[in-house]
Formats: structure tokens, sequence, C-alpha cells
């Protein structure tokens, strides 16, 4: 038998297992309507004594090394509290702070003012993450239940899943293209180089794989879904438009910066 990797939850939270998880005809019929969820989850948005930061962290972690088995606590989750999103603000809230440091080592690795800084990063953390996370959560959710649905008369996609798989998947990019591209590799991917060129579109390359393969992991966890490869479809076009950037020389990270740049001036 199998013991879970993920740390010990506390006691306002519901247990975690990565055992194998009954049949998802076990699965508890949802009690709670969708206001009803979110407005337990948007009033525990501030009670930060009740989160359990602890295993929000093991997911992020995890979401790098091995993101089936965060998907697995989803899936347990919805055996012991009838729904399938999180109840648990502490990732949304860990990733905001992430997205808050990483937007200030961007902002200072491309060499913003501070003035620029403060525009930047509420441009990042309204519009890029809240704004666009709502736009695309929303798409896929849509797709989700109006073409993807085993039965149209049976249970849909909830829109907080969703939510929740979009900034699962967004974690790593962020990760990647915001802290560790520039820390570590700042002052090779701004110059005009091939070399600069094949780090920068590789660091892209491995940023959008991410996401397709997290947001696929996420939906296939769904028993109510099919077809769910239909996510990774884009995953040879974006191979071959990885290999013309770089034969084209194109740098993606000297395109974000220049947007980035313009978008504060």
């Amino acid at each position: 038998m199998k013991y879970s990797t993920s740390p010990t939850p506390s006691m306002n939270n519901y247990p975690r297992s990565t055992s194998p998880l009954p049949a998802p005809a076990n699965y508890q019929p949802s009690t709670a309507s969708a206001a009803t969820k979110r407005y337990k989850y948007l009033r525990r948005l501030f009670k930060f004594n009740q989160m359990d930061f602890e295993f929000a962290a093991w997911q992020m972690v995890y979401l790098f090394v091995a993101p089936q088995k965060v998907f697995r606590n989803f899936n347990y989750r919805k055996h012991t509290k009838s729904q399938f999103a999180r109840d648990d603000p502490a990732f949304l809230v860990l990733l905001c702070i992430w997205l808050f440091l990483s937007s200030i080592c961007f902002s200072l690795g491309i060499g913003l003012g501070w003035g620029q800084i403060v525009l930047f990063i509420l441009y990042v953390v309204f519009v890029d993450f809240i704004g666009a996370g709502i736009i695309v959560s929303t798409l896929f959710w849509y797709i989700s239940n109006k073409y993807l649905r085993r039965d149209r008369d049976g249970p849909d996609v909830e829109w907080g899943y969703a939510f929740d798989v979009h900034i699962n998947a967004f974690f790593p990019p962020l990760s990647l293209l915001h802290c560790f591209q520039i820390i570590l590799f700042n002052n090779l991917v701004t110059n005009e180089s091939f070399l600069a060129c094949l780090v920068s579109n590789t660091f892209w390359l491995a940023s959008l794989i991410y996401y397709m393969y997290i947001t696929f992991l996420g939906y296939s966890n769904l028993p109510m879904l099919q077809n769910i490869r239909v996510f990774l479809l884009p995953l040879p076009i974006l191979v071959l438009l990885y290999f013309a950037t770089l034969l084209a020389k194109w740098n993606l990270s000297n395109m974000l910066v220049s947007f980035y740049v313009y978008r504060v001036l």
C-alpha cells in the first residue's frame, strides 16, 4: 500500500490521501449551489488562520514534479466535500504572494523604476492573472460542459474547478518566465544572439507544455467528461512554432519585455 507524500493536514481541513479512490458512482451528490460555494470560499479569503498553507505549498511543489498527485486530492475532495473545486483559498493566496514577488524580480530585472514597478504589478495581478484567468477558465468551462460531457443530463463541470485547473496550470509558467528565466538568464535572453533566442524560446515552450499538460490532467480527472485529449491537440503546432521562431531568430522574451515596458510607460 502506498502512503501519501502530502504534509499532515491541519485540524481545520479535510483529510487527504493518494491511495486508490472509489469508483465515480460513489461520489456524494452536491447539496450546495454554486453561489453558496462561492460565498463560503470568498468568506474564508481573509481568514488566514483557517487556511492550510502547508498543503498549498505542497501542491505548488508537486505541480512541478508530479502534478497528477495534486489532482488526486481534488478527486478525494469530491468524496468528502461533494465538490471538486477547492474550498480553501490558501493556494490562491500563496499564488498571489508568489506573483507579487516574482513580478518585483521581473521588473527589477528589466530595469523599471519604482513607479513603473507598482503599475507593472497592478497590470500583472488584475489584468494578466485575474482578468485573463476568468476569461480562460470560463472558456474551458463552457467547452467542457457544451462539448465534452458524457451525459447531457448528468453533472456538469463546476466553474470553480475550471478556475482551480487554470491557476494550477498557471503556476509553473509563472515561475519559469517571471522568476527563473530572469534571475538565472537575464543577461543571456535579452541579447540578440541565437543562443539567447534558443534559451528564451525553450523556456516558453516548456511553460506552454506545462500549462497544457496540467490542464489536460485537470479535466481528465473529471469522470463526467470524455475526449479530454483535445486539450493536447495544439502540442504539435506548438513545437512547429517553436522551431519557426528559432529559424526566424524571434526572441519571445525580448518581445514580452518590450510589451511590458511599453505598457507601463
